[in-house]
């Protein structure tokens, strides 16, 4: 592979994610919106997701559920280029396998909202396929992807007919502990809209609910809870700013600096 043309991300048809880079990169903070399948061809993914993190590694594959809060970190292997491949699944999408498929799944899925699993022959073949794909994007069209997708959902099931019920829920997200769930989840750096979504509420009924328990504003407040954060972590644990900022959601360390020095006076770097 060429250097000159990495790293590279590409979006393809809104199906599938291709990521390939000789550099370590840290990926952007997101709101996953839909059911992800992913493969590790080459190097590791560092992730870390509402309930915990893990590390994806080579030939493994990686199911990861619809709303949820995600942060990750590609690492490329010694020597070679990190390369993965996602496949999107969107609810329309499987809502439309369903239907095809005569698939009436009542039962709501409980478990883990991201599932490491071991990929047989079929599955290994199929990511691979996808390679031409993928590294010829400008040729794919909505109904070759349309194709490929279906596939991945019918390998998926094959591999383990048990994630009928994860792949075919499309229940909305319930109403939970607004409260308890921004206490553990202030530092992704997503749109106050997501954080609605993910707490089953509207954006309207957030922003109530938001002021009755914290007496003010969720952006207020999300400030206010990430910088007392970075002072302790400066101050006591003797972290430097610019190891922290992205973990604590700051845009970049210039918004970081400029934010500190606006609540406590000085700047991060004059904490002693």
């Amino acid at each position: 592979m060429n250097k000159k043309v990495i790293p590279v991300t590409q979006v393809l048809e809104d199906s599938f994610v291709y990521s390939c880079t000789f550099k370590q990169q840290r990926s952007h903070e997101q709101f996953v919106p839909y059911h992800v399948l992913a493969f590790q061809f080459s190097g590791e993914t560092y992730i870390q997701y509402q309930n915990g993190k893990l590390v994806l590694k080579k030939d493994q594959l990686l199911l990861a559920q619809k709303n949820q809060l995600t942060k990750s970190i590609k690492i490329p292997a010694a020597g070679k280029e990190y390369k993965s491949i996602s496949v999107i699944l969107t609810d329309a999408t499987l809502q439309k396998y369903a239907s095809g498929n005569s698939i009436h799944e009542s039962k709501k899925y409980t478990g883990g909202k991201i599932i490491l699993l071991r990929p047989d022959a079929f599955v290994k073949t199929y990511f691979q396929s996808l390679l031409p794909y993928v590294e010829q994007f400008e040729k794919i069209s909505k109904k070759l992807a349309a194709i490929k997708t279906n596939e991945a959902i019918e390998l998926l099931l094959h591999l383990k007919p048990s994630l009928k019920s994860f792949l075919f829920d499309f229940s909305e997200p319930h109403k939970i502990d607004l409260e308890k769930f921004m206490l553990q989840n202030y530092h992704y750096n997503v749109p106050i809209e997501d954080f609605a979504k993910l707490t089953g509420r509207s954006l309207a009924a957030f922003k109530r609910d938001f002021g009755l328990i914290f007496q003010t504003s969720p952006r207020k407040w999300l400030q206010e809870k990430r910088l007392k954060e970075a002072y302790h972590l400066i101050k006591q644990k003797k972290q430097k700013p610019a190891d922290i900022y992205l973990e604590l959601g700051f845009e970049n360390l210039s918004h970081f600096y400029t934010s500190f020095k606006q609540k406590f006076g000085v700047t991060p770097a004059s904490i002693e």
